[in-house]
């Protein structure tokens, strides 16, 4: 089993990435910290195999993160995920061994293609006594990754993390779907920002919208996967 350690200052996206692990066979996620230091001494104390580090955290960037692990931490390798596009960023990134740098937003085909990847190379590594050179063209072809898919259109003010988030919990939901305050509780959101993308879902056609009438006041708007949708007559 892959262990893996996320770093992100956003509870939300640390969220999201943490469930496509878990859904992946092979791994599972050892940890979360949201600073530097934090991921500093997680990494000290989890031992993780891979580290899924972001760029901007609140008290040192993840490239210095990167730095210290390289100078005196444990060996451990580090998959960047981050919205920092500046080249300085990148470079800093590959000087440091990085296996591959994930630019926000992505999808989650892309993510999960670099972890896959990552086992791939994880597995050759533990198998081989010595490597001949296409051995090593081949696991430093897996470490690199295929062709990056470019990002994601999403609306202005709606991220695919945040998406994601509303996705998985309107799917985790009963038949009746969710409203918009319920939303907002299981996943943190302003109600106002879980109705935003919850619209979305619909404009999408991943979701369907319809009121719900009750004894007294406004009816209620309930939101549903359209693989969860009723038939009608059921």
């Amino acid at each position: 089993m892959i262990g893996v350690l996320i770093v992100d200052d956003d509870f939300m996206v640390a969220k999201v990435h943490a469930g496509f692990v878990a859904a992946l066979d092979g791994f599972e996620v050892v940890g979360t910290a949201s600073s530097g230091a934090q991921a500093l001494a997680e990494v000290g104390r989890l031992r993780p195999d891979l580290v899924l580090l972001d760029v901007y955290l609140p008290d040192m960037t993840g490239l210095d993160v990167l730095r210290r692990l390289r100078a005196d931490g444990p060996p451990v390798d580090v998959i960047v995920i981050s919205a920092a596009r500046d080249v300085e960023s990148i470079r800093s990134a590959l000087h440091g061994g990085v296996l591959h740098y994930l630019v926000k937003p992505f999808d989650r085909r892309t993510f999960e293609a670099r972890l896959r990847d990552y086992a791939r190379l994880h597995g050759d590594l533990a198998q081989l006594d010595e490597a001949g050179q296409g051995d090593v063209d081949r696991m430093f072809g897996r470490a690199r990754g295929g062709p990056q898919a470019g990002p994601v259109q999403t609306p202005k003010g709606i991220t695919p993390e945040t998406l994601e988030l509303v996705r998985t919990a309107l799917g985790e939901a009963g038949p009746d779907g969710l409203s918009a305050t319920e939303c907002s509780e299981r996943t943190g959101l302003a109600r106002v920002s879980a109705r935003r993308y919850l619209e979305q879902l619909v404009t999408g056609q991943e979701a369907d919208v319809r009121q719900r009438y009750g004894t007294a006041g406004r009816p209620e708007r309930r939101f549903t996967l359209r693989s969860r949708t009723p038939r009608p007559g059921s």
